[in-house]
């Protein structure tokens, strides 16, 4: 079964709602944040990124950084304002970018059943990632950040979601994205019939948010938050699988292990099929993008060995097994610091302007992962290859807060 329960939202003035979202916090960079904050108060990004109000020089996990969260989280409450639900409710949040189409639930999801598998993972954290996220919602008391999960779609679910959407949303404004966002808050028998529907699904599986998750159970730990505490729970959106969509991760290495453009080249060649390419997109699994010496290339890459565990045959882990371990050198891809990663959203153009201005040696433009793909591995108990996945559209923060 999967536990959902109502909670009692922070959330901001329908007013203001527009110009208090923000993007995720993880998906930007300091510069980047600071940015898109720039001339506008009320973006949620000065809570979840509030380095960007402190000098240039400062680490985002430096001491003063959460102190500045917590000011201006305070802020915020009254500025914007933000205004905590006189009742628990569940809310129902669709997601819109060009024709796709994506409507989830969201409501505090049991930690316990992430504890004990029920909601499954297939990916690894960063520890230093998880105490900052950590520190983040013990200091300020609340989880910011909302976790992405996913499950097997089920017409219960559908019905009871059609049930809220027939009602005046909440919320309904355009991102500078153009992503929509729209959210309905559902109480009474409509949030009672939610919670019955999503009690009869097997499983629920982290899709986008493995740091937030793990983050709120060590939260959890730290608050000595009891069974039916707040902190006990965690704030998350989950869609049904077959609405979501998953874009490319693409890669870029710095450098060519001093192999120059020819012999890079050369040494590809002489594991796999090397052809000109037009556009730099592959067409399908298998096929990988890559764009050296100003033109892109496809390559063709080897089967994984028979019998490899799943996430082996992904596309991600044989170019790495391929091409960025033996002929660049590449370990670790989550602390080498020579290689880095491009959500699909920004595109093959993205790509080329990053090796083109020297910023990059190389670039790999991925075909996505399906999320078949993920539900197997996590069903396994398996991990997935870093970065395999991007998600596409995100949900934004400061809509939805969760004290503990």
């Amino acid at each position: 079964m999967a536990v959902l329960s109502p909670f009692r939202a922070l959330r901001p003035d329908p007013a203001v709602a527009a110009v208090v979202a923000s993007v995720p916090y993880d998906v930007v960079s300091t510069g980047e944040a600071r940015a898109l904050a720039h001339a506008n108060p009320l973006s949620f990004l000065h809570v979840t990124r509030a380095e960007i109000d402190l000098s240039d020089s400062t680490s985002p996990y430096d001491e003063a950084v959460y102190a500045q969260a917590v000011r201006n989280f305070e802020g915020l409450k009254r500025a914007a304002p933000l205004v905590l639900d006189a009742e628990p409710s569940l809310y129902v949040y669709r997601l819109g970018m060009g024709t796709h189409v994506q409507t989830g639930v969201g409501g505090a999801y049991s930690l316990d059943e992430y504890d004990r598998g029920l909601i499954k993972k297939h990916e690894k954290t960063r520890r230093d990632k998880e105490d900052d996220r950590t520190r983040h919602i013990v200091d300020l008391r609340a989880q910011t950040g909302i976790v992405f999960l996913t499950h097997q779609p089920a017409a219960d679910v559908t019905a009871a979601v059609a049930r809220v959407c027939a009602g005046a949303p909440c919320y309904a404004f355009t991102a500078p994205d153009e992503v929509t966002h729209t959210v309905w808050r559902a109480d009474g028998p409509a949030g009672d019939a939610l919670v019955a529907a999503y009690a009869a699904l097997p499983a629920l599986y982290i899709a986008d948010g493995h740091h937030r998750a793990a983050s709120a159970a060590r939260a959890r730990t730290a608050l000595a938050a009891t069974a039916d505490a707040p902190a006990s729970r965690f704030l998350a959106v989950a869609f049904p699988d077959d609405q979501v969509q998953i874009l490319a991760y693409n890669r870029v290495v710095r450098d060519l292990a001093g192999l120059g453009q020819a012999g890079f080249l050369a040494a590809v060649r002489a594991r796999m099929p090397v052809a000109p390419s037009g556009t730099g997109v592959p067409a399908a699994r298998g096929q990988v993008g890559m764009f050296v010496d100003g033109a892109w290339h496809l390559l063709s890459l080897p089967e994984a060995p028979a019998g490899a565990p799943h996430g082996d045959t992904l596309d991600v882990e044989r170019l790495h097994q391929q091409v960025l371990a033996p002929v660049l050198g590449i370990g670790d891809v989550r602390a080498d610091k020579r290689i880095d990663f491009v959500g699909g959203s920004r595109g093959t153009t993205e790509l080329e302007r990053l090796v083109t201005s020297g910023a990059a040696a190389v670039a790999f433009s991925m075909h996505p992962v399906a999320i078949g793909d993920l539900v197997a591995i996590a069903d396994a108990g398996g991990i997935m290859p870093p970065k395999s996945t991007w998600f596409e559209p995100k949900l934004r923060d400061g809509l939805l807060v969760h004290l503990v």
